[in-house]
């Protein structure tokens, strides 16, 4: 009993529509090669699926570009020339704005006024106001960052001195603290570092009957 006949319509199964497709390339790019062999053919076959997948086959003694220019003289067609002109257009394009430009720095530099109208001039001039504003504007805001910045480390380094100061100052009422201050006054970034000195009580005048001996400054 012979095959029924298919009915040739799109396959709305996408996984059956896949099946077919890869069955039927791989008999039609075998039919392209046996036309190569058997008959000495020039074949070149591309081929998209409906997910962009490529395939192609070309026959070995010829190249994908000698078949394009075989058939454009067989045809007397030029397959690239409307790519060509959109390229000339383009490029044509991007050389009037590129003049359009140039013209624009050397008017914004004082070069090429010549030709330029009142209107024109005094367009080009508020045109130059609103980027010396803009410049300006980005000046100040620096300044005042810098100046905020540096009125924060004046600020903590003001602090630190105040801090410093009253611990110095609470430990020097102590007359018989024996410390080395080089840790407490030891100023961090970059600050000067003081002299260390001890207070050290003195021995007591035995002879003279005083009870409260004389302390001596002594360096560390």
């Amino acid at each position: 009993m012979g095959r029924g006949k298919i009915e040739i319509k799109r396959i709305e199964n996408t996984t059956n529509r896949q099946v077919t497709y890869s069955k039927r390339r791989t008999g039609i790019v075998k039919k392209a090669r046996e036309l190569t062999v058997l008959c000495d053919a020039e074949v070149s076959l591309i081929m998209f699926s409906s997910t962009g997948k490529l395939s192609e086959y070309i026959s070995p003694s010829t190249t994908t570009k000698k078949i394009y220019d075989t058939y454009q003289q067989v045809n007397g067609v030029d397959l690239w020339n409307s790519h060509y002109e959109k390229m000339k257009e383009t490029l044509k394009k991007q050389k009037e704005s590129n003049m359009k430009l140039r013209k624009e720095i050397r008017q914004r530099i004082g070069e090429g006024l010549d030709d330029l109208s009142f209107e024109e001039l005094r367009g080009l001039e508020q045109d130059l106001d609103g980027s010396v504003k803009v410049v300006r504007d980005r000046k100040y805001h620096m300044i005042a960052t810098q100046t905020e910045t540096y009125r924060k480390k004046l600020r903590n380094l003001q602090e630190t001195h105040t801090h410093l100061m009253r611990e110095f100052d609470a430990r020097g009422e102590d007359p018989y603290y024996d410390g080395d201050y080089e840790s407490l006054l030891g100023m961090s970034n970059g600050a000067a570092h003081l002299l260390p000195y001890r207070l050290q009580p003195s021995q007591p005048n035995l002879q003279d009957g005083e009870t409260y001996g004389s302390y001596d400054l002594r360096l560390g």
